[in-house]
């Protein structure tokens, strides 16, 4: 039955409401957040990646579409895999489960006592069909329909956006703290969550302080609240929180729900890509809703994914704008993209527009599949370790598309000079 209100009451109700966020003008509000290897979703990512490169290590060629779940004691792997390669499933499942840290039925969950069920077929004959068939490499088709977001922001060196940056490296530092027992309490599931203060400048805008950090570690019975509170200040926030930011209003929320002992896959069941933009720009710039792991890189979702990536970086590493998004769309079958769409959201150099910059990433990007895979050499078996701290801002030298590709403006500019003469 609804509920009415007299207009007095009405008014006395938002008179009473308290405003929380009170900025200044032209400043606003946003977070990001991200989740440990031990979140019960991120072990279904890194248990679908980890099968994924068994296959492609033994098998470059391998066609997998490999999803993961886990409640309990139980984890379950199911999909489509075709390739010629020897694949121990359950062994790789059980040493996936160790590596995260589930070595205790305590923890969540134990490798060695975990029921494993596999449930695997052979790739649809018609998608390979369409998709590969007798096509050369650069030619092949992509290997579903779907829309694929790239983006970047020179906020940070690494082009990412600060807030879901500081969450990825607060997951490092907590995962650093448990591997080399630092914080010996610490058990494998975490979750963090960054909200930085923004000031617009026109177009663009630009961090001025943290607002808020939360943090929620698993942890063992032994150790209080108030420890783990002190130890998180001091072996956590300190290393990775930029003082620069940092203020005496920055407010706190430190395990949050006092005791979080039950967690992995006892406290929540988990499901591979099921953290899609904790994967990505931790909620910046838009997202086509396809998730990465479990997938080779025929699967546009995740290929396509990079590849936009790395043009939104290669833009803004080239100083052709503040920041960018990448849209591009795909059809199965079909190796060309269907569309690319720039938005440079009004911050692209002086001297050019969002037309200039689509024209400029279709002629220094071939984003066929085929391509996209030779290029970047997607084929190498380099995919568990994205399964945790996120896939975009790394530094690992086997992630290409997070090595920018700086465009040659004079040449683009000549070319495009020369066509203008032709008409």
């Amino acid at each position: 039955m609804a509920t009415h209100y007299r207009l007095d009451e009405q008014h006395h109700l938002l008179s009473t409401h308290k405003t929380k966020f009170q900025l200044p003008k032209g400043h606003f509000l946003f977070t990001s957040e991200s989740v440990s290897a031990g979140h019960p979703d991120k072990l279904c990512d890194f248990i679908s990646d980890s099968i994924l490169d068994a296959c492609l290590e033994q098998d470059p060629n391998s066609k997998v579409a490999c999803e993961s779940a886990c409640k309990n004691s139980l984890v379950m792997v199911f999909g489509e895999i075709t390739t010629n390669a020897q694949v121990p499933y359950e062994t790789i499942v059980r040493e996936a489960i160790k590596n995260v840290g589930y070595d205790n039925i305590s923890k969540g969950l134990d490798y060695k006592n975990a029921s494993i069920i596999v449930s695997l077929d052979q790739q649809s004959r018609e998608i390979n069909q369409a998709v590969v068939g007798a096509k050369h490499e650069d030619e092949i088709g992509a290997g579903d329909q779907g829309l694929m977001i790239g983006y970047a922001s020179d906020e940070t060196p690494e082009l990412m956006p600060l807030t879901h940056h500081l969450c990825n490296k607060l997951i490092a530092r907590l995962q650093e703290c448990r591997e080399k027992e630092i914080c010996p309490w610490m058990r494998p599931d975490a979750k963090v969550q960054v909200t930085v203060e923004y000031k617009r400048d026109g177009a663009t805008f630009f961090p001025v302080r943290i607002h808020n950090v939360l943090i929620s570690q698993q942890h063992d019975e032994k150790i209080t609240h108030s420890e783990i509170q002190a130890e998180l200040h001091q072996h956590v926030l300190k290393h990775v929180l930029p003082q620069q930011y940092v203020d005496q209003h920055t407010q706190y929320h430190l395990n949050p729900s006092k005791a979080f002992t039950v967690g992995g896959p006892y406290g929540d069941a988990g499901l591979t890509g099921r953290k899609i933009i904790v994967d990505t720009y931790g909620g910046w710039g838009g997202h086509g809703g396809g998730a990465f792991s479990g997938k080779d890189p025929t699967k546009v979702d995740r290929s396509a994914a990079y590849a936009a990536r790395w043009v939104a970086k290669s833009l803004v590493a080239s100083k052709l704008c503040k920041r960018v998004m990448i849209q591009v769309a795909y059809g199965i079958g079909i190796s060309e993209p269907l569309s690319i769409s720039v938005n440079s959201y009004g911050t692209h150099a002086e001297g050019y527009d969002d037309d200039d910059l689509s024209e400029i990433v279709q002629e220094s990007f071939d984003l066929r599949p085929g391509v996209i895979i030779r290029e970047l050499k997607l084929r190498r078996p380099i995919y568990a370790k994205t399964a945790s701290g996120g896939h975009f801002g790394r530094t690992e030298a086997e992630f290409l598309w997070e090595k920018p590709r700086i465009i040659d403006i004079a040449a683009w500019k000549a070319n495009k000079e020369q066509q203008q003469q032709q008409k």
